[in-house]
């Protein structure tokens, strides 16, 4: 799997950056724990020393590391992808779109002598300075970005677009905001503009039972309807019932969170 290390070391930290969305504990720890705690529910069991020990040698020191790929293809999963096949095929279809784009601007520009730039350039304002990278590239003293940032490159160059900028609407789909085409007309959804702190941070908790007083006493929000108690990330409405949101009390833990919680009952907190 060394052909893949920069593929594993893309999945590793767009892993991370996911789970530290979802996590109410913001440190490294906490944010693993959380993801070990998904995997385990959704996937197979993925202890949070094994996944510290890849991020460490991979992602931090850019080492390769064996990793079955029974667990690459669960963290492909967790990302929305079919498997880890399909997240690689995604950046390599990516690579190949930039480089015949260039290929053709070059093309373009060697057989017009007056430097007559191609209207795709015209277009995305990239000028004298994107044709010296472009060049730059061809001649293999720039390379390519990778994951990521080889996709945001592709949208700067204009081979194609932001989906956040096409679609710039977003449905609640019980635990979370997912971004969707302002067009959806999916019956079961609720479409309204995108909010981009509400997309990335109001998240629904799954697993009240992993809050405690440290990482929940007023930092986090819950809704009481019919008996039924949801807790949520940040403050807002509820967007199951529309009720608004009130900050977490020492109370709703005891009562509603869990052992996790309940242990704390009879300490005083202020």
């Amino acid at each position: 799997m060394s052909n893949f290390l920069p593929h594993k070391k893309r999945l590793l930290q767009e892993v991370y950056e996911k789970a530290s969305s979802e996590a109410t504990e913001k440190s490294f720890s906490g944010i693993i724990l959380h993801l070990e705690q998904v995997l385990k529910d959704e996937y197979e069991p993925l202890s949070y020393k094994s996944f510290e020990n890849y991020y460490k040698a991979i992602v931090e020191n850019s080492e390769d590391y064996n990793i079955k790929r029974s667990i690459l293809d669960n963290l492909s999963r967790y990302l929305g992808y079919d498997n880890f096949k399909s997240y690689c095929l995604e950046w390599k279809t990516i690579e190949h779109t930039i480089q015949q784009a260039i290929s053709k601007i070059v093309i373009t520009i060697i057989n017009k002598p007056l430097l007559v730039m191609p209207d795709f350039i015209k277009q995305n304002g990239f000028g004298i300075a994107g044709i010296l990278l472009i060049g730059s590239v061809l001649l293999g003293n720039y390379s390519l970005p990778k994951g990521k940032d080889k996709k945001e490159a592709g949208i700067r160059f204009g081979l194609f677009s932001d989906p956040v900028v096409d679609r710039k609407c977003m449905y609640w789909d019980g635990t979370e905001y997912k971004i969707t085409s302002c067009e959806d007309r999916n019956p079961y959804r609720k479409v309204i503009p995108i909010d981009t702190v509400k997309l990335k941070y109001f998240k629904k908790i799954t697993r009240p039972d992993t809050l405690t007083m440290d990482n929940a006493l007023r930092k986090s929000w819950y809704s009481k309807s019919d008996n039924v108690v949801e807790f949520f990330t940040t403050d807002g409405t509820n967007p199951n019932n529309g009720k608004e949101l009130d900050i977490t009390s020492k109370h709703m833990l005891t009562k509603y969170a869990g052992d996790s919680a309940k242990k704390y009952m009879n300490i005083s907190y202020p």
